[in-house]
């Protein structure tokens, strides 16, 4: 059972009751992600995600841990281009010690002035480890190079340059300017009881009254050029893309067929053929990015330095072919696979927390599971072979290879 309210403070609290479970997940989201930050603080907001668990005004670093432990939950935090979440998953019985645990670091957190300086060792271990997995690295490449070096083409650890320059008092100004009640999202999911659980919120956050406005920013404009980061790597990594849809788009159930049909499973096109049939790459798949004002869908590659401009020939082909000779075969089969894929992805209290946490920032209403199959269900093979002439008709692709190539290997091969 959904619903959804505000505490006393105009806060908004999405719930899902599931009574058949003995988990609770809650989380609280912060409408604030890299694309927010100006260039010369790129990467605070993960920062600062980083310094919520340093310690609170009763907690210690370590009393949070154990407190956390001897509770069997999980108490973490994540950041994106556009979101902040902290969140926390416990046993039922453990909920209402959960809660003011959350609250606590949200609330309360201390930041201590030594700790801001070791934290910036671990974020630049952390950039380093990302640089060293190219295959998790080019997607961060691939942004700056379509979206450009500010807002949503930003990074969301940052910079090394940037992070070195982080003081207290810019943690604290970033808290003043987004953590208020008209940015913040609470999301609960499992089993617990409504009223109790908003009574707990209000108690619990009902200090929290620091207004603020989201900031829109400009829309960013997308950049389809080729870009070739020159490495000495054992594989080539490659993306290619065009513009895609925003994540509430009209269209977003099309797109998503359109992508699974492409390369979003072991039967799709770009898997069949790339890989089980010619042999030319071990990991391929498509995949979208989408926000509140624009979106990407694109491809992934990883292959032989010989075989760049193959792979590349033949991701661009099954992408200009697919609106020609798509089946209504294809079609029913990315059906049952994507209302799988979503009924699967809801089984946790965690996953249910974070879907109606998204609803809530990007459409602002709440979508049943049964919904959702119907929707995807109503898709019918004309709108996804539309979009797809759609997404294509600019020849505009957007191209980011990182490892030993040259430009001049492949140039020329997307128009």
């Amino acid at each position: 059972m959904f619903k959804k309210t505000y505490l006393e403070n105009g806060m908004p609290v999405v719930m899902e009751q599931i009574k058949n479970v003995r988990s609770v997940a809650l989380g609280i989201w912060v409408r604030v992600g890299s694309r927010n930050e100006p260039a010369e603080k790129n990467g605070i907001s993960h920062f600062l995600e980083h310094m919520f668990f340093k310690g609170t005004q009763k907690r210690s670093a370590k009393d949070i841990a154990v407190d956390t432990d001897s509770i069997g939950g999980d108490l973490n935090a994540f950041t994106s281009r556009e979101s902040t979440t902290f969140y926390i998953k416990v046993l039922d019985e453990y909920f209402e010690k959960g809660n003011e645990l959350l609250a606590d670091i949200f609330l309360h957190s201390a930041f201590p002035e030594n700790d801001v300086e070791k934290e910036k060792g671990i974020i630049k271990e952390e950039i380093k480890m990302v640089e060293d997995t190219p295959d998790d690295y080019i997607h961060d490449l691939f942004n700056l190079d379509i979206w450009g070096d500010e807002g949503i083409g930003q990074g969301v650890l940052g910079k090394r340059s940037t992070i070195k320059t982080f003081k207290r008092e810019d943690l604290l100004s970033h808290i003043k300017k987004y953590y208020g009640t008209k940015d913040t999202v609470i999301a609960c999911a499992g089993n617990f009881e409504f009223d109790k659980l908003i009574d707990m919120l209000n108690h619990n956050f009902g200090s929290l009254r620091r207004g603020s406005e989201p900031e829109k920013g400009k829309s960013p404009v997308f950049n389809n050029r080729l870009t070739v980061h020159n490495k000495e790597l054992s594989e080539a990594h490659l993306c290619i893309g065009v513009e895609g849809l925003p994540q509430a788009s009209d269209e977003r159930y099309v797109l998503f067929l359109l992508n699974t049909i492409l390369g979003a499973g072991v039967s799709s096109r770009l898997f069949q053929e790339i890989r089980e049939k010619r042999g030319l790459a071990y990991s391929i798949y498509s995949y979208i990015s989408a926000y509140l004002d624009t979106g990407l869908w694109a491809v992934y590659a990883g292959t032989g330095r010989k075989r760049v401009a193959q792979v590349m020939e033949l991701i661009v082909k099954e992408m200009g072919e697919l609106a020609d000779n798509m089946t209504e075969a294809e079609l029913e089969r990315a059906k049952a696979q994507l209302k799988g894929n979503l009924i699967l992805g809801l089984e946790s209290t965690s996953s249910r927390m974070q879907n109606i946490a998204r609803q809530e920032i990007y459409y602002g209403k709440y979508f049943s599971p049964s919904e959702l199959i119907k929707d995807i269900d109503a898709v019918d093979l004309k709108r996804v072979k539309e979009l797809s002439k759609r997404l294509m008709s600019k020849n505009a692709f957007a191209v980011t290879v990182f490892g030993p190539v040259s430009e001049g290997d492949i140039k020329g091969i997307t128009g």
